[in-house]
């Protein structure tokens, strides 16, 4: 990488001592890396729309994982690639980071824990996002109960598991169950703190499932009083304008355009657009 803030490993590591017998084992010593630096670079590079970076960056660290036998910190960066790749539309390294990641946690035996549930909800995202609905909703059960024995009703992770579990739901034509999560969500979302942009991609949802459950006829009025609460939550004033905002704006847009809201699809993407101008610098 050329990039001259990039986290490289002379600047975590200590240097080998020569005369040290660790330096002469057929393994290196294990060091763990700095994943909570590698997590904030990464936020750097997706707040300027850098993916080529992004990539670049995580895929660094996970050899560096691997150098350093750091299983934990190779744990963090996979399930991190699973994401990164499902935005990205890539299916076959989308689907190969998340069976390497669930494989690392069950040998770690962490998917029952916070962290492991959260790489079980990202997988899960990741099997509904290539159409394997039925595995998706599996994994979801798996961390459903860990998420709501460690996360309060307004925490935005239960909020983000109750929304996408609600979207496989759907996609089995569960709707009455999908609904019930989605309403979920937005209960749990409700008292989080810039949450506008969350909850307006819940009532997004809540418009798609209304009209794969009635038809666009029949669920039209219902259809565009979810589009006006969301549109109404991207244009809260509190938000802030940064990265996070302006991947909603974009990945909303369509969902605009498809039900004939023009405009509206044309300034979200604009938002986005001078966001991402602002960031490249």
């Amino acid at each position: 990488m050329s990039d001259s803030n990039e986290i490289k490993r002379e600047d975590y590591e200590e240097p080998a001592c020569p005369f040290c017998v660790d330096q002469y084992a057929n393994e290196p010593p294990k060091r763990p890396i700095p994943v909570r630096r590698v997590i904030d670079k990464l936020g750097e590079y997706l707040d300027r729309n850098d993916v080529a970076g992004a990539e670049r960056h995580l895929l660094y660290w996970e050899q560096e994982a691997l150098h350093n036998r750091d299983t934990h910190g190779l744990f963090t960066v996979r399930n991190e690639l699973m994401g990164f790749y499902r935005k990205a539309g890539d299916r076959e390294k989308a689907m190969k980071y998340a069976d390497e990641a669930l494989s690392l946690g069950e040998k770690l035996g962490i998917l029952d824990r916070e962290s492991g549930a959260t790489a079980l909800v990202n997988a899960a995202t990741v099997c509904k996002a290539f159409g394997e609905p039925e595995r998706s909703l599996e994994l979801f059960e798996r961390a459903r109960p860990v998420y709501e024995s460690e996360f309060a009703a307004g925490d935005w992770k239960l909020g983000g598991l109750y929304n996408n579990m609600a979207l496989t739901l759907a996609d089995l034509g569960r709707y009455a169950e999908s609904r019930e999560l989605y309403r979920l969500a937005l209960d749990a979302m409700s008292a989080v703190e810039n949450s506008a942009c969350e909850r307006a991609i819940t009532w997004l949802n809540l418009a798609n499932l209304a009209e794969a459950q009635l038809g666009l006829e029949d669920a039209a009025e219902e259809i565009e009083d979810c589009l006006e609460k969301a549109i109404a939550l991207f244009d809260d004033p509190s938000l802030a304008r940064d990265g996070t905002y302006a991947y909603y704006c974009k990945q909303s847009a369509p969902t605009f355009r498809y039900y004939g809201r023009f405009a509206d699809a044309a300034d979200l993407e604009s938002r986005a657009a001078a966001i991402y101008a602002s960031n490249d610098v």
